[in-house]
């Protein structure tokens, strides 16, 4: 489905008058109106909501280490007890993007916790996603970098003893992750440099270490429908593909970690509709523990000594919690609240597990299951409360999981697309926004969203998250259904929830909005295009506005996945066809209101992207919103830039939507 010719176009009007820019902090704001101080006022007590997110217990098991906000930027704080106090550990001007903490252990110091913690910590520089690895160390505070300063390096894992620490880094050409390896030296101000263990190609992660420290486990991603899993043995470099089928045939796996007498575990689609939890014994069976769960297993976690497996499912975006039995079988953990596991950590001893959840009513906190015993029940406890910009947590709505039909078929009948619905009280018609993922192989999920419900408690605005074909979470086919030249039949599902606006007597289909940021920016500029006779306004943050431009401009190491997802462009005939599904080709057909937003230094969609499409909208003689963020990158992550942007968007839509 290909976006529609529009006959005898109206001319386009007289070009605007040039827009005013100005700069707030590190924002430049082109053609973006103050925003009125109430509504500033306002829009912080949802901003100052704070997420917290787990990283992992301290090596005792006396604690745990996650991460939070209490100024700019996401920092390391150590939680010694259930509600305790969080003490803040690093104070950087850049987030902590991610930490491993080294296996160590030593006396502890009183309410600060263990001061033998150490961790590998990876932090990067104005969102470029080009992330130096650091060894931080909680006895002095000091953090020493260990990586060149210049290459992406991603995830560090620490071997069983904690003396080596093994990554995957593209210092060698920009484009491949290598694999490296990391011994920590007596100098913590003179650090040794990493040794350089494997030459790989491709996009490559660390998943575990062998518990004899001879092997690492690795994961090979190709595409969203293609990945595998590799043994590497450190001393040769040989490579053992990890497999759940005897035949090796092309699929999925999410990642592996290492079990009991010689297993592996891994998560993969292979033979199946979803992704599941497999056990591959030393010997290569394979036995898929999860066969009778008909959902996506998102992520799992194994015990230190093995023994142990815990997993999370993905139930129609909502999470559920397992632990195998000793006959391998999966039973539910009762007592979590409903929401979205995002991160999950036994404890040393394998008594307990940590997980991250948030939610409508929570930004992110971290719950501990406990087994004292095999014979008792598991208890649940709370380990923290964060914050909620001073707003009770039982003021926020949680959405509604509904259906909708779109244009074609599915079992003898139109085919239904999951959304999920954030409606104000009262009886209506509201105003709408369509919320749309990026991805596009990404999910909608009932997680915290503080402009979500900022818009719908103080706007009056209901809010529809569609997960439109091409989602991850629905199973294998649900996830090729926009690929090659299916692409706009993702778009027509937007289209087709514009239709359902209209039948739903409390919906007002006269003021529909979208919003999208990364490939969901390019599906508002490409309904703005297609159904702009019924969407008053969109905003695209960080999207993408010519798939040709992009994965010509978008960084090396992520061109290869990119181009199995869209089509590669360097091919005349998918070239033609990437260019004329792209917005920027029918930017004059952009009839609605407009807000861009994007990130100076983002290495995924670069700013070039936005840049042209404000540009073209203009020449249409559409005026458009631009805010640019010269110290971000896909996405805003610093707290006065975030604040900024709801505060602007909830203008925004008082202007052009209510």
């Amino acid at each position: 489905m290909a976006f529609a010719t529009a006959a005898n176009a109206a001319p386009p009007p007289p070009a605007p008058a040039a827009p005013t820019v100005r700069q707030q902090g590190n924002l430049r704001l082109d053609g973006v109106p103050e925003t009125p101080p109430e509504l500033v006022v306002r829009a912080l007590q949802y901003s100052n909501a704070r997420p917290l997110r787990l990283v992992d217990w301290l090596p005792d098991g006396r604690g745990l280490l996650v991460a939070t906000r209490f100024g700019e930027t996401s920092q390391l704080h150590h939680v010694a007890a259930p509600l305790g106090m969080r003490a803040q550990w690093t104070f950087g001007q850049e987030p902590v993007a991610f930490a491993a903490v080294r296996p160590l252990t030593g006396p502890l110091a009183g309410p600060q916790g263990d001061p033998t913690a150490e961790a590998a910590i990876g932090i990067d520089v104005g969102g470029s996603e080009f992330y130096q690895l650091f060894h931080f160390r909680r006895a002095d505070g000091k953090l020493a970098r260990i990586t060149d300063g210049k290459a992406r390096h991603e995830s560090p894992q620490w071997s069983r003893d904690g003396k080596h620490l093994a990554f995957v880094g593209t210092g060698r050409n920009g484009k491949d992750f290598d694999l490296y390896l990391w011994t920590p030296g007596p100098d913590l101000d003179a650090p040794p440099a990493p040794k350089l263990a494997k030459e790989l190609v491709g996009n490559w992660r660390v998943t575990d270490w062998s518990p004899d420290g001879q092997k690492v486990l690795l994961l090979h991603f190709l595409s969203i429908e293609e990945a595998e899993i590799f043994e590497c043995t450190l001393q040769s470099g040989d490579l053992r593909p990890v497999r759940a089928d005897k035949e090796g045939k092309k699929a999925a796996y999410g990642t592996a970690r290492y079990g009991e007498a010689g297993a592996i575990w891994v998560t993969t689609g292979v033979d199946a509709e979803f992704q599941r939890l497999v056990r591959v014994a030393a010997d290569g069976s394979a036995v898929a523990v999860t066969a009778n769960i008909p959902w996506k297993v998102e992520e799992f976690d194994v015990s230190e000594d093995g023994r142990k497996v815990a997993l999370h499912v993905n139930e129609d975006g909502w999470a559920r919690l397992y632990v195998l039995d000793d006959k391998l079988r999966p039973v539910l953990v009762p007592g979590l609240p409903d929401g979205v596991l995002s991160g999950m950590r036994w404890r040393p001893d394998g008594k307990a597990l940590a997980v991250s959840l948030t939610g409508a009513s929570t930004p992110g906190d971290v719950w501990v299951v406990g087994w004292e015993s095999d014979k008792k029940p598991p208890t649940v406890a709370r380990w923290t409360q964060t914050e909620t910009g001073g707003l009770p947590p039982q003021v926020f709505t949680a959405p509604k999981l509904v259906h909708y039909p779109t244009f074609d078929m599915a079992g003898g009948r139109r085919r239904q697309i999951p959304c999920f619905a954030y409606k104000p009280a009262g009886k209506g018609p509201f105003a709408t926004v369509i919320h749309i993922h990026g991805g596009p192989e990404g999910q909608a999920r009932p997680w915290f969203d503080p402009a979500v419900q900022f818009w719908v408690r103080e706007l009056g605005i209901a809010v529809l998250v569609p997960n439109v074909r091409g989602s991850d979470g629905y199973g294998k086919s649900f996830l090729e259904l926009d690929n090659g030249k299916r692409r706009q039949d993702s778009v027509a599902d937007i289209g087709a929830l514009i239709d359902w606006v209209a039948t739903q007597p409390d919906l007002d289909s006269k003021r529909v909005a979208a919003y999208g940021g990364s490939y969901g920016g390019y599906m508002v500029l490409a309904s703005l295009v297609q159904y702009g006779d019924r969407l008053k306004a969109g905003i695209d943050i960080v999207g993408i506005s010519n798939f040709v431009t992009f994965l010509e401009n978008t960084q090396a190491y992520r061109r290869d996945s990119r181009r199995a997802e869209y089509g590669d462009e360097r091919e005349p005939g998918m070239r033609e066809f990437l260019h004329q599904i792209s917005p920027l080709t029918h930017a004059n057909r952009i009839r609605s209101r407009l807000f861009v937003v994007q990130g100076a230094n983002d290495p995924r969609v670069p700013q070039s992207e936005a840049e042209q499409v404000v540009r073209a909208v203009r020449a249409a003689g559409q005026p458009v919103w631009y805010m640019l963020a010269l110290d971000e990158g896909h996405g805003f992550a610093k707290k006065s830039n975030r604040d900024a942007l709801i505060a602007a968007v909830a203008h925004y839509w008082k202007t052009h939507l209510l």
